[in-house]
């Protein structure tokens, strides 16, 4: 018997219990759309890492102040001070891989214009900071180097302030608002960003001079963060011990002795995340995919009582001259049919589901190839596998007890 005939035959059985043909399917269903649902999220959500990643940089280096430890217990960076404006300068003049470099420094306080205040983010820096950061204007212009050495009250402000303290359709240029106490003029605004990878609205920063923050509001001798622009991405290693070769020599760390500063780039924040969401993709697909280990049950299951009721027809079959063989495939048949139905029911359901989180959660759509033929093997697989004894029952019943069988 050959495949078409064994296909028409095991589509016409089914169709006699459309109901329970349509039961049976929906553990595969829910398994696959589970599946191909977790892998494409996954995939999507990476995607919007990488895109997030790429707007900070993909070549962005952070000198931070090492962690304090006592008793082997991190405190936290609070209370160091290893990090100087003398270290921007050296690194400035000495490193051969940055195209940029800046001091970072990081306050919150209350934003205030008229009767609108806003409790936003503050960040110090110099001129090259907007490149380093990827901050593009919207209007207005950067401060100077003239503005850093006199310490300007100047300010460059993201479309979350802008929102939170001027009217729609007031031009921001040149108001003066208060940061805490400090009346502060806006040179400029910044574009928008969104969001970045863990959460954070980008848009909600105001940016002056570093002298500004350091002297006027922090009133510190000491530099939270030192930000640098790498040449290239391929030259990012290079760039991170050349920072730290100069930085061990200035603070006159001893061989073998413990940093007092971290350096950190994009590409280890990258595989880290990516790292943490591979690994969560990989657990939610391994227990999605239980569900079609409970879809094959169920489909060997149903395999069982088609063989049952179907007992004096497989005898009549052997009578008239079915082999045992043509019993097992037109079984074996009926159960794959239901299995790959199952499957592409699951597969258009899962990137239906997928597409809808994508959209949802803001993430680029992403439909995986090789997950949807992997997906459609396994459903192969899987009406093979849990068919195969039910079929393999009928297969081998006595012609003369299955025409006896009520």
């Amino acid at each position: 018997m050959n495949i078409f005939n064994l296909t028409k035959i095991a589509y016409t059985a089914l169709m006699r219990n459309k109901t329970r043909a349509l039961l049976t399917m929906l553990g595969i269903v829910i398994g696959i759309s589970s599946v191909i649902t977790m892998v494409g999220v996954g995939e999507s959500s990476q995607a919007s890492i990488n895109n997030q990643v790429s707007q900070m940089g993909t070549n962005l280096i952070m000198v931070m102040r090492a962690r304090m430890r006592e008793r082997g217990v991190s405190t936290g960076r609070d209370n160091v001070q290893s990090l100087k404006i003398k270290d921007v300068q050296l690194i400035e003049e000495k490193a051969h891989y940055l195209s940029a470099v800046s001091p970072v420094f990081n306050a919150s306080a209350q934003i205030i214009n008229g009767n609108y205040n806003w409790s936003g983010t503050i960040m110090g820096g110099n001129t090259e900071l907007m490149s380093i950061r990827k901050f593009e204007l919207e209007t207005g212009a950067n401060f100077t180097d003239d503005d850093i050495r006199k310490y300007s009250k100047v300010a460059l402000i993201g479309q979350t302030i802008v929102e939170e303290l001027f009217d729609e359709g007031t031009d921001p240029i040149g108001k003066v608002i208060r940061v805490g106490n400090m009346p502060v003029k806006v040179i400029g605004t910044l574009k928008a960003k969104g969001e970045n990878q863990m959460g954070e609205d980008q848009d909600d920063v105001l940016i002056m001079p570093y002298t500004t923050v350091q002297k006027r509001m922090l009133g510190i001798d000491y530099i939270h963060m030192i930000m640098a622009s790498a040449m290239s991405e391929s030259v990012a290693d290079e760039a991170v011990k050349e920072i730290e070769t100069l930085l061990r020599a200035s603070h006159k760390i001893k061989d073998g002795a413990d940093d007092d500063f971290e350096v950190r780039t994009q590409a280890e924040m990258l595989e880290m995340m990516s790292s943490i969401s591979g690994m969560m993709t990989t657990l939610l697909t391994a227990i999605a995919a239980i569900s079609l280990i409970v879809g094959g049950i169920g489909i060997m299951n149903i395999m069982y009582v088609t063989v049952t009721e179907r007992t004096k027809e497989i005898g009549l079959r052997m009578a008239i001259g079915a082999h045992s063989s043509s019993i097992l495939m037109q079984f074996l048949c009926e159960s794959v049919i239901l299995s790959l139905i199952g499957g592409l029911i699951g597969i258009v359901f899962g990137l239906l589901i997928s597409y809808g989180l994508s959209v949802w959660q803001g993430w680029p759509f992403i439909i995986s190839t090789p997950a949807v033929l992997l997906s459609f093997l396994v459903c192969a697989a899987t009406g093979v596998f849990f068919g195969w004894y039910p079929a393999k029952k009928a297969s081998s019943l006595d012609p003369i007890n299955a025409l006896r069988y009520e």
